[in-house]
Parts: structure tokens; sequence; C-alpha cells
């Protein structure tokens, strides 16, 4: 898949078809459009064109500093490549960009840098200043510029009742399998194994402590969670604490795993997580030895959940 930073350095070759969208979570809904823009692309010899921003509209035009992504940038595009997504363009989204008219956004971009045959949106698509224009105003846009609008139908959106908004209210909840079943997939979590101060080792439960660098990416609430990695070919599974560590004086929120059966150094090395199930939340114990037995019966639960995922 080819990968453009910014609409003007890509270079159309062959005819396109074409989806726009900010796309956070890559979630089932958003696999249906995708899903038929591969499809149709490889029917109709054309180029499969996904168009998405970066920064998120939300954080450009309402200020929101606090919205969190469920995917990375670069979580994101290992997904597309995966559906088979053709060319990944990453625009930045800024103010100036937000002002274009509809017209100009159609024919500047779509028409004469992208040189799109076809466009794959859904029914409530809207676009250009202000989200002005609507799916009738891209289908007249096409009459007059020789492109088809293949409208992806109320029914089979809503059919799927599915919203990154809807996502990341789960995550905030902690509640990891509405999320997945919504995304299709685990959710993911990908950072550099960091030294930690090596309290987990005294208790028996050695961590490895992630840091990722993304400080836009969303993490789930505060907790302990089954995880699954991929790590030099085999899968592993462990517990991940996100939190405080209260038991322990913890003065920031870190996010660290205690794989089950892995004797390695996994120190700078960067590794992605599989967040699969909440155990429980985070608790302030009133010892480390209570901390301690309470870990063991986390590993329990979490290995009686393991077979599941098998």
């Amino acid at each position: 898949m080819q990968v453009v930073q910014n609409i003007g350095n890509y270079s159309a070759q062959n005819p396109s078809i074409l989806t726009i969208g900010t796309f956070d979570g890559v979630h089932i809904g958003h696999q249906k459009i995708i899903k038929d823009l591969v499809k149709v692309a490889k029917k109709n010899n054309l180029c499969s064109i996904v168009l998405t921003f970066f920064p998120h509209p939300r954080m450009v035009l309402q200020k929101d500093s606090d919205l969190k992504m469920i995917d990375t940038l670069e979580e994101k595009q290992q997904f597309l490549e995966k559906m088979g997504v053709d060319v990944l363009i990453v625009h930045p989204f800024s103010r100036a960009f937000s002002r274009l008219t509809a017209l100009e956004f159609t024919r500047d971009l779509l028409i004469n840098q992208l040189k799109i045959s076809q466009l794959v949106v859904g029914y409530d698509h809207r676009f250009g200043r202000n989200r002005e224009a609507t799916i009738d105003d891209l289908k007249s846009f096409g009459l007059d510029y020789n492109f088809t609008v293949d409208e992806i139908p109320s029914q089979d959106i809503e059919s799927i009742a599915v919203s990154s908004t809807k996502i990341r209210n789960a995550l905030n909840k902690g509640d990891l399998k509405t999320a997945n079943q919504f995304l299709g997939r685990p959710f993911g979590l990908t950072g550099t194994v960091i030294k930690g101060d090596g309290i987990g080792k005294k208790f028996g439960f050695p961590t490895a402590n992630i840091q990722v660098k993304q400080d836009y990416k969303l993490r789930p609430q505060n907790g302990v969670y089954l995880v699954r990695s991929e790590l030099s070919g085999i899968a592993f599974f462990g517990m991940m604490n996100i939190g405080m560590r209260p038991t322990v004086s913890g003065k920031t929120t870190q996010t660290e795993i205690h794989f089950f059966n892995l004797d390695q150094n996994l120190y700078d090395l960067e590794i992605s997580l599989e967040v699969l199930e909440k155990i429980r939340e985070e608790v302030k114990f009133n010892s480390t030895n209570e901390l301690t037995e309470q870990l063991k019966k986390d590993r329990i639960n979490c290995e009686k959940i393991i077979a599941e995922y098998k």
C-alpha cells in the first residue's frame, strides 16, 4: 500500500475509486465501506484510495484537545493495508482546509488532483465548508464532472449500529467486550518497553513497562486486563495493569504487563498488545502481601479465560 502525506503529493497514474473519512478505529461500519471500495476497485480495474485526515477535525475546529484516538495513525495504516487498500492519503486538517467550499473540494481535489471516477460514501456523508453539502450534492457534482457516487444505504449502516464515539465510551468504561465487538478485532496498544522500578519482580510478577509515544492514543479505563502479544513469532498471554499503582504509592499512570511463561529481556523492544478483557478494577490494598495474593488470583482468572482466545 502506498502512503501519501498531503493530497498535493499524490500523482494519479490510473483512474481511482475513493472513500473519505477519519475512520478512527476502522470499526465494522468502516470496514463495510472499505470492503465495498476494494471489491469494486478490483472488479473495474481501479486504484482504491482512502482519504483521511490528521489531526482529527474535532481537534482543530472544536479545540477538543482531550479527544483521544482509538487507533494511532500507524495502527490505522496497518489495518487498511491488510484490507487491501492501494493508496492511503493522509491530509493535514487545518482551519484553512475546512473553509474549502464543496465545489472547491470536489473540483480542485477530487477531480483535478485525485482524478476519481467513483466515490464510495455512507448515505449521511457531509462535506465542504460547515459540512454544507450532502450526498445529493455529490451526485450532482458527479454529473458535472463525470464520476459516479456509490451510496452505502442507511439500512446497511444502521443495522451495524456502531460508531467511533460508542467505542471510545466503551473503552473509557473498561468494557472491552463491547469495544472489541464493534471493532471486529481486539483493541490494540503499541509501545516501547522501558525500564521500570522493578517492584513487580520483587513480588514474583516481573512486568514490562510500556511507553506509548502518541499522547493522543486512547487507553482503556484504569484496571487489570487480559492481553495477548506476539513476540518472536510466538503468542504470549499476560495481564496488564493500567493505573497509578496505589498500593506502592505510585505517582503517575503507568501501563505494565506481566507475561505468562516468558523469560526474556524486552527492554527497548516495541511490542503490540491485543487487549482482550477487563479482569478487575485497580484497587489499593492494605499491604503488598495482599496485592501479591490478588495477583495470583488474577493470573488464575486469566488462565481460565485464555482458552477462549486460542
